[in-house]
């Protein structure tokens, strides 16, 4: 049986701000961005399962994706908790805003990294995650596959 490449895409509204960056991405802002999901396996062939003929029900995708990252990251404000910005975070949530602080820089590049490994973590043992793109605005995007990122 054939391996299938099958992709969903979701989107969700974020803000962030890079702290010490040189442009205006220093400033808190936020993008509406899309992010589109491919797994790859091979099709169900029990003719009793209920999901015969799919390599995961997209509904099951949608699950795992939302759980994970829409529903997290939807109308949030991400800031790197380890620069100033914590200020800024806290008093944001002390007014009821919707923060999240991570180790990391938020940038496309490195949300794709942590929302690959959150997707990874979910999936079923039969099902590999192919490639994620996280497109920040019209004509810029980020992407992550798993062939360039195989451990040796």
């Amino acid at each position: 049986m054939s391996n299938i490449r099958i992709t969903k895409q979701f989107t969700f509204e974020t803000g962030h701000a890079l702290y010490g960056y040189d442009g205006k991405c220093k400033n808190v802002h936020g993008h509406s961005y899309k992010l589109s999901v491919t797994v790859i396996g091979k099709p169900i062939t029990d003719t009793s399962n209920v999901k015969f003929g799919m390599v995961i029900d997209f509904g099951d995708l949608k699950k795992i994706v939302k759980e994970e990252i829409v529903d997290i990251f939807d109308h949030a404000t991400v800031f790197n908790q380890n620069t100033p910005h914590l200020e800024l975070a806290s008093e944001l949530k002390n007014r009821g805003h919707h923060v999240i602080l991570v180790d990391y820089q938020p940038t496309s590049e490195n949300m794709v990294i942590d929302f690959a490994d959150k997707i990874k973590n979910r999936l079923p043992q039969n099902i590999q995650l192919h490639s994620l793109k996280l497109q920040e605005t019209e004509t810029s995007f980020a992407e992550w596959y798993q062939s360039d990122n195989q451990q040796s």
